[in-house]
C-alpha cells in the first residue's frame, strides 16, 4: 500500500540511488510451500537485506523500537503491529490491514497461516527483526584457523564439535559485537564530529592506564572543565553510562566523544581467559600455566555462545598472546604449544528434562527444585544420579524415583557392607595394626577382589581422564554391587565370624578394608560428603593417613602387579555360571538351600575348561550343587538352535537378509558359540565372489535349545548350562537339614544371642523329618553352633517353625 512514509523519496533518501517495487529472485524461496511469490523487506530479515543489497532495493523502516507503526503510514499511524502491551481492547492491525486491501481490491485471497516465528523466551511475544548500525569483529578474516582448530578440540560429545559447532563455523559470519543498552561494557572508541567532507577522526583505547592518560591529556589541550571529575584517582567505573562524561582530544586538537554502543555480554565471556589474570597487563607467568584451558564444560546451548566467543579470542589474539610470552621468554607455554585455543576439550551439557521428556519451564509448572530435592534425598545421591543415570551431554530425564533406586542399590549397598565390616572387626578388634599380608600370600577370593579393585583403579582413571565420568561412576556401582557386596562378602562371611583371629581372618579384614578405603576415593569427586564419612569412620582407627578428610589423600594409583587378568575372568566364569543355575532353580522353584545333583556345562576350549576347573568349588558352594560336568562343544547332549534377529540383521543386510537367515539357520553348537564370543564372517568367501565382508554377532541371533528330560536349560552368551533338577531321597534330606539350620539361626538371632554363642538344642520328636535330622546332625550341630542336639517325644517350651510344610517345636537355649 502506497504511502507518505515508503515512497520512492523516502527510500532513496535513505538509500541513494534505490531501486524498489520490482519482482527478483531469490533461492530462499520456493515453490514448495505457498505460491513461491513472496513480499521482501531488505530491513527484516538477513536474507531479505541480502537479496535487496544484491539488486538494490533500498532500505525502508515503517516500525519503530517500538513495535508502532511511523507516523505516514496513513491511518496505520502509531499503531503497534502485535498486542505487545497484553491490551483487552487490542484490534489486531493485520486484520484492518487485510480489509483495507480488500476493500481497495488490492488482495486476491485473504486467509490465516501459521508458521514458526521467534518469540521472546520471558514474555512469549513476537520479535521484530529491527535494521541497526553495529560494530563487527572480522571473524571471516580467521574462519579457516578456526575451522582447523576446531579439529584438535577434544569434544565430547565428538558429534557436536564435527555438527552442531563445525556447521556454525563453516557458515560463519561477522561476529556482531556492539549493542544498544543503558548500562553495560562499553566500546572503547571515541570519535569526533563528521567534518564538512563526512570524515571523522577515532581512536580505540586499549587500557585503563592508556584512558586515564588520554583523559589527562584532553584535559591539557581543551583546558576548561574538560574531565574534572577524572583527573585525580582516574577513572573508577569502566561502564556506560559513567564512562560517557569523558572526553578526549584527537591528533589534530578536536574533542572526542564515545560512540555510544556496549560490547555484547558474550565478548566479556569470551575473554576470560585473559580477563581472570589480568592478561596482558600483570600475572603474565601465571596466565601462560593455565592457558589454554584443559576443559570446560557448559549446556550445548552455548555452541553458539561461550564456546564460539572462547574459540573466536583464542584465534584471533594467537600472534598477540605468543608476542607477550616471549617478551617474557614463557613461550611456548607451560602447557605445551600455543595453537590459539582457548581450551583443548569441551564437554557440551545436555539438558534436565522432567521424567516425560520436555523442557522444564516455571510457565509450565514441571520445574524439580533442586533445594527439595538435595534436602530429601541428600547432595551425593542426587549427584551420582545425575552423573550416572546419563553421559552429561545427553540429555536426561530427571526422575526423583531413580534417585531413590541410587540410594538404596548403591550408597545403600555400600553402607550395609561397611556395616558387616564394622560389626565383626570391632568384635575381633581389627584396626589395621598387623603386618600387611602380601597379596599372594592371601586366599585367592582375596586376590580376585584385589585384582579386580585395582582393575577398577585403571578404569575409573582412564574414564575421568576421557572425560566420561558416566562410565566411571557406573563401574564403582557395578564392582561395589556384583564384586564386593553380592560375591566377596557374601562367599567370605563365615571368615569373619568363624575361627580364631589368625592368618585367613585378619587377611579377610585387610582385604576389605583396603577396598572400602580405596572405594572411598574414588567415589570421592561425585559424592563427596559420603566418600568422606566413610574414609573418617575407617580412618579414625586405623589412622593410615595422617588426613582430616578424604579429599586431602591422593588419588588411588593402580598396582599392576597385583592385577591377574585370568583370575578375574574365571571368576566372572564363576558368577556368570552361578547367575544362570540360580535363574534356572527360580524358574522351576527350587530354593537354594535345596541341594541338586550336577550341572552339565559345554565349553569352547581347554581354557575356559580349566577355568571352570579352578572356580568349580566355588559355584557348588554357591549354588548347592554336588558335581560340576564339562561337555565338549561339539557334544550331543545339549543341542543348540539359531535363528537370525530380524530387528538387528534387517538394518545391516537390506535384500541379503534371506540368504543370511538360511545360513544362520544350519549353525552348529561350534559356530553358535563363536559367534556368541564375538564377530563373525558369515560369508569367508566374499573376496572370490567380489562381495563386501559381513559380520555378526551375538544380538544377531536368538540362540534356544532342545528339551531334555530332567534338565533345565540356560544361554548367556557363549556360556550353556543343563542343571539336572531330578531330586533323590539322599538329596531331599541333605535340603531339610540345611533348612533347618536356616529356621535354627532365625530363632538365635530373634534371640539376641551373640555370634559366638553355643546353644543346646532340642527337638519334638517328627517321623517325618527326623531321620534327616539325625543323619546331618553333625553338620547341623556345626552350622549353629549347638553342643547338644535331641529329640524329646513332647516339648513344652521352644519355637514352632515350618520346614517343608512339616511343623517342628524347638527350643534353644544358650549355654550359661
Amino acid at each position: 500500500m502506497p504511502s507518505e512514509a515508503n515512497s520512492l523519496e523516502k527510500i532513496q533518501e535513505i538509500t541513494p540511488g534505490a531501486q524498489p517495487f520490482k519482482v527478483i529472485l531469490g533461492d530462499f524461496v520456493t515453490t514448495e510451500d505457498g505460491t513461491g511469490i513472496v513480499h521482501t523487506a531488505p530491513a527484516f530479515g538477513a536474507d531479505d537485506f541480502k537479496v535487496g543489497q544484491k539488486n538494490n532495493l533500498g532500505i525502508i523502516t515503517l516500525v519503530d523500537k517500538q513495535g508502532k507503526f511511523i507516523d505516514g503510514v496513513g491511518e496505520f499511524s502509531g499503531r503497534y503491529v502485535k498486542n505487545y502491551k497484553d491490551d483487552r481492547d487490542y484490534v489486531d492491525v493485520n486484520v484492518d490491514i487485510a480489509v483495507k486491501l480488500k476493500l481497495e481490491n488490492r488482495a486476491f485471497k485473504v486467509e490465516k497461516y501459521e508458521h514458526n516465528y521467534p518469540h521472546c523466551w520471558r514474555t512469549d511475544k513476537p520479535i521484530i527483526y529491527y535494521p541497526l548500525d553495529a560494530w563487527f569483529v572480522k571473524t571471516t578474516a580467521v574462519k579457516d584457523r578456526m575451522i582447523e582448530l576446531n579439529k584438535t578440540i577434544n569434544w565430547k560429545p565428538a558429534s557436536t564439535g564435527t555438527g552442531r559447532f563445525g556447521n556454525w563455523l563453516e557458515n560463519m559470519v561477522d561476529w556482531n559485537l556492539s549493542r544498544s543498552r543503558f548500562w553495560g561494557t562499553p566500546l572503547p572508541i571515541w570519535k569526533t564530529e563528521e567534518d564538512a567532507n563526512g570524515n571523522r577522526e577515532e581512536k580505540c583505547i586499549g587500557s585503563v592506564a592508556e584512558l586515564n592518560s588520554e583523559i589527562k591529556k584532553a584535559a591539557d589541550v581543551l583546558g576548561g572543565e574538560t574531565n574534572k571529575h577524572y583527573l585525580h584517582e582516574g577513572i573508577l567505573d569502566l561502564h556506560k553510562p559513567y564512562v560517557d562524561e569523558i572526553t578526549l582530544v584527537s591528533p589534530s586538537g578536536k574533542p572526542m566523544k564515545r560512540v555510544p554502543d556496549l560490547i555484547d555480554v558474550w565478548f566479556d565471556s569470551g575473554a576470560m581467559p585473559y580477563a581472570q589474570w589480568h592478561f596482558p597487563f600483570e600475572n603474565v607467568e601465571t596466565f601462560s600455566k593455565s592457558y589454554p584451558a584443559d576443559f570446560i564444560a557448559e549446556g550445548v546451548d552455548q555452541t553458539r555462545g561461550w564456546f564460539y566467543t572462547l574459540h573466536a579470542l583464542g584465534s584471533l589474539l594467537k600472534e598477540s598472546v605468543e608476542e607477550k610470552l616471549r617478551e617474557h621468554n614463557l613461550y611456548p607455554p607451560a602447557t605445551g604449544e600455543l595453537k590459539g585455543l582457548a581450551y583443548k576439550t569441551v564437554v557440551s551439557n545436555g539438558l534436565v528434562l522432567d521424567k516425560a521428556g520436555n523442557k522444564m519451564s516455571k510457565r509450565l509448572g514441571n520445574v524439580v527444585d533442586p533445594f527439595v530435592t538435595i534436602d530429601s534425598f541428600g547432595a551425593d545421591a542426587t549427584r551420582w544420579y545425575l552423573i550416572t543415570n546419563a553421559s552429561p551431554w545427553d540429555s536426561l530425564k530427571f526422575d526423583v524415583e531413580g534417585i531413590k533406586e541410587v540410594q538404596r542399590k548403591f550408597f545403600g549397598t555400600l553402607y550395609n557392607t561397611y556395616q558387616f565390616f564394622a560389626l565383626y572387626a570391632n568384635v575381633d578388634g581389627f584396626a589395621f595394626k598387623e603386618a600387611y599380608i602380601p597379596v599372594k600370600e592371601r586366599p585367592e577370593i582375596d586376590q580376585w577382589i584385589l585384582s579386580s579393585l585395582n582393575t577398577l583403579i585403571k578404569t575409573v582413571q582412564e574414564n575421568f581422564d576421557a572425560y566420561e565420568p558416566t562410565q566411571a561412576g557406573r563401574a564403582i556401582e557395578d564392582f561395589v554391587d556384583a564384586h564386593l557386596s553380592n560375591w566377596y562378602v557374601r562367599l567370605c562371611r563365615r571368615r569373619f565370624w568363624k575361627g580364631e583371629y589368625e592368618q585367613d581372618k585378619i587377611s579377610a579384614y585387610q582385604t576389605l578394608y583396603e577396598c572400602l578405603e580405596t572405594l572411598c576415593k574414588l567415589m570421592a569427586p561425585v559424592a563427596p560428603f559420603f566418600a568422606d564419612w566413610l574414609f573418617n569412620n575407617l580412618n579414625s582407627v586405623s589412622n593410615r593417613f595422617n588426613k582430616e578428610s578424604v579429599h586431602h589423600t591422593d588419588f588411588p594409583k593402580a598396582n599392576e602387579a597385583v592385577i591377574d587378568i585370568d583370575l578375574e575372568k574365571r571368576m566372572e566364569l564363576a558368577q556368570d555360571i552361578s547367575s544362570l543355575i540360580l535363574s534356572l532353580r527360580k524358574k522351576v522353584n527350587l530354593k537354594v538351600r535345596q541341594p541338586l545333583q550336577k550341572v552339565f556345562i559345554p565349553v569352547l576350549d581347554s581354557t575356559m575348561a580349566e577355568r571352570i576347573k579352578k572356580v568349580e568349588d566355588i559355584i557348588k558352594a554357591e549354588t548347592n550343587i554336588k558335581e560340576v560336568d564339562l561337555l565338549g562343544a561339539e557334544n550331543d547332549f545339549i543341542k543348540k538352535k539359531a535363528k537370525a534377529n530380524f530387528k538387528t540383521l534387517g538394518k545391516k543386510l537390506g535384500p541379503k537378509m534371506k540368504w543370511a537367515a538360511e545360513q544362520i539357520a544350519t549353525f552348529d553348537n561350534i559356530t553358535i558359540d563363536k559367534v556368541m564370543e564375538g564377530e563373525y564372517l558369515l560369508n569367508p568367501d566374499h573376496e572370490k565372489n567380489a562381495e563386501e565382508s559381513i559380520f555378526i554377532n551375538s544380538e544377531d541371533l536368538e540362540v534356544s535349545t532342545d528339551e531334555i528330560p530332567g534338565y533345565e536349560v540356560a544361554v548367556k552368551g557363549y556360556l550353556t548350562v543343563a542343571l539336572d533338577i531330578v531330586i533323590t531321597d539322599d538329596l531331599k534330606k541333605e535340603g531339610i537339614a540345611r533348612e533347618f539350620v536356616n529356621r535354627v539361626q532365625n530363632i538365635r538371632k530373634e534371640s539376641g544371642f551373640n555370634l559366638t554363642d553355643r546353644v543346646d538344642v532340642t527337638v519334638s520328636e517328627n517321623q517325618e523329618l527326623q531321620a534327616s535330622i539325625i543323619q546331618y546332625k553333625d553338620y547341623i550341630c556345626a552350622e549353629i553352633l549347638a553342643d547338644s542336639l535331641a529329640f524329646l517325644p513332647v516339648l513344652y517350651e521352644g519355637n514352632e517353625i515350618e520346614v517343608n510344610d512339616a511343623i517342628l517345636k524347638v527350643n534353644v537355649l544358650k549355654k550359661g
